[in-house]
């Protein structure tokens, strides 16, 4: 049975007309169904293109796996498992650029990649349903295929949980280098770059330092980011985008069912969007830089932003949309397990606890949807929530009180997270009306209890609610003059990203009119 259906294949031939130098699959197999469907993918890749050959008598270790080599194996990049669901694009990407189809990255970032010395052997553990995941294998599969000195196997840790459980892999994606855990979490080329080359934060400081002044510095690449610097570039001001990572919280994001005119995507499509349509216009985008400080504006009339790398930029106007992150318990044990068990991401975490009992804290529509999705997969689902009742939607509450593997605990506080001192075996709650107290014996927590603003950075330089919000007017002014704000980290109620959009939008207007008046 063929798996991929017509449409796939014809589009996949397209993609391998791009090739520019044969390549050869080298499949590792066993006996088992997976390998036969691996047997089956890797034939109808073949089938597709003249420059691409098969083989079946590869000594991998783990299998199925496939390694996809060129130049004489100088170039090649490994898939532990079956490249299904978002790793598709993963794989498609590194048949072409194993096949010498240049990446869509920067020249000198490239070059860099190039110049690096080895061996520099990497691991990734992904699963089919994290959306965190392709960045992280398509960016070590690029330094595979350009730098014989790289070699990166991407492996399914649902696939081989043998392995996970004996490298204690309790999240993904997890990237070893060397045998050595190197990073968890969402990375692209640059930031795994930044981690490997040291120079590369040194580098990117001194040209930073050198800019001149922008008539608006937008801090922060989310959808209000991204919307005021289009915004205000289309008015023609020299306008630039300072970012930790561009797309913020949406990449974080799975199914996105409300953002008006566009019936569903996921998080990383539309932040690859928002990038893509933000260098549409003439915006110098500074990626993988965090702000530290903010410096109003002196006689010289410039507010000044002061990087965590030791460079500063100057602007007449800026735009704060620093946007807000995962809440955390604040408990003992939380920070001592996070990754170990302790979760914030059940789309990309829940297949590693298949099997196994969980938590998800928090009653809320996003605690609830991560319970439905958990109780597919584990064995269990104790969802604990702080107030005598669910706040999630009716539908989303009556959907979870129909599945049989599930307990929900109302009133409850959670105190503490419990382990063995290398990964997490329960977690103790209050029961608010008792006063007792619960242990509930377990292997994974997520965590599912809102947001918080990142603005600690910027205290004592604007006024903030006493959540850490920005405080702003209707124009989205703060009560420093010229410095504007918007989106997840203001005070403007409902944290959605079409309202995000319209606050970015509306400060970048504001700017402007501010350039117009102050000069």
């Amino acid at each position: 049975m063929p798996i991929l259906d017509a449409a796939t294949t014809a589009q996949l031939k397209a993609y391998l007309g791009n090739l520019r130098r044969p390549i050869e699959l080298v499949a590792s197999l066993d006996d088992s169904a997976k390998s036969a469907e691996t047997r089956a993918l890797v034939e109808e890749i073949a089938a597709q293109s003249d420059k691409v050959t098969a083989r079946f008598d590869g000594t991998d270790a783990r299998k199925p796996s496939f390694a996809i080599r060129a130049d004489e194996g100088r170039a090649q990049a490994v898939f532990a498992g079956l490249p299904m669901g978002h790793e598709f694009t993963s794989l498609i990407l590194a048949l072409l650029h194993v096949g010498g189809h240049p990446p869509k990255e920067e020249a000198d970032l490239l070059d860099a990649v190039r110049a690096l010395e080895g061996p520099l052997h990497f691991e990734t553990f992904f699963s089919l349903t994290c959306q965190n995941c392709p960045d992280v294998v398509q960016a070590l599969n690029i330094m595979a295929a350009l730098n014989p000195n790289v070699t990166h196997v991407a492996i399914d840790g649902a696939l081989f949980q043998d392995e996970v459980e004996r490298r204690k892999v309790m999240a993904v994606p997890m990237v070893f280098l060397n045998g050595e855990v190197f990073e968890q979490g969402r990375m692209d080329l640059a930031q795994i770059m930044a981690k490997v080359d040291t120079g590369a934060v040194a580098r990117a400081a001194e040209k930073i330092a050198g800019k001149e002044p922008f008539d608006v510095l937008v801090v922060g690449g989310g959808p209000a980011g991204a919307a005021a610097a289009i915004y205000a570039a289309r008015k023609g001001i020299r306008t630039g985008v300072v970012a930790e990572r561009f797309g913020g919280q949406v990449l974080d994001t799975m199914g996105i069912e409300n953002f008006i005119s566009v019936s569903h995507t996921e998080g990383p499509k539309l932040a690859a969007q928002l990038e893509q349509h933000v260098k549409d216009y003439e915006v110098d985008v500074m990626n993988l830089q965090v702000a530290s400080a903010l410096k109003p504006a002196g006689d010289d009339g410039l507010t000044t932003i002061e990087l965590a790398s030791g460079a500063s930029l100057k602007a007449k106007t800026v735009i704060l949309s620093t946007g807000a992150r995962w809440r955390q318990m604040g408990v003992p044990g939380e920070d001592q397990y996070r990754n170990k068990g302790v979760a914030y991401c059940p789309h990309c975490d829940g297949p590693l606890f298949k099997g196994k009992r969980t938590a998800v804290i928090g009653g809320g529509n996003s605690g609830v949807e991560a319970a439905i999705d958990l109780a597919g997969i584990v064995a269990h689902v104790t969802l604990i929530e702080f107030d005598a009742v669910l706040r999630a939607d009716a539908v989303l509450q009556d959907k979870l009180r129909s599945l049989p593997n599930v307990t929900i605990i109302t009133s409850a506080l959670t105190t503490e997270v419990l382990g063995d001192g290398e990964k997490v075996t329960g977690l103790v709650y209050r029961n608010r009306e008792t006063e007792e107290l619960h242990e509930v014996p377990l292997e994974g927590i997520f965590v599912q209890i809102g947001l918080v603003p990142n603005t600690e950075w910027l205290k004592g330089s604007v006024g903030l609610s006493p959540r850490g919000e920005i405080e702003i007017d209707a124009r989205g002014a703060t009560d420093v003059p010229g410095v504007y704000a918007a989106g997840d980290c203001t005070t403007v109620p409902y944290k959605q990203i079409v309202i995000a959009m319209g606050e970015g939008s509306k400060a970048a207007l504001s700017a402007f009119d501010h350039l117009i008046r102050h000069g």
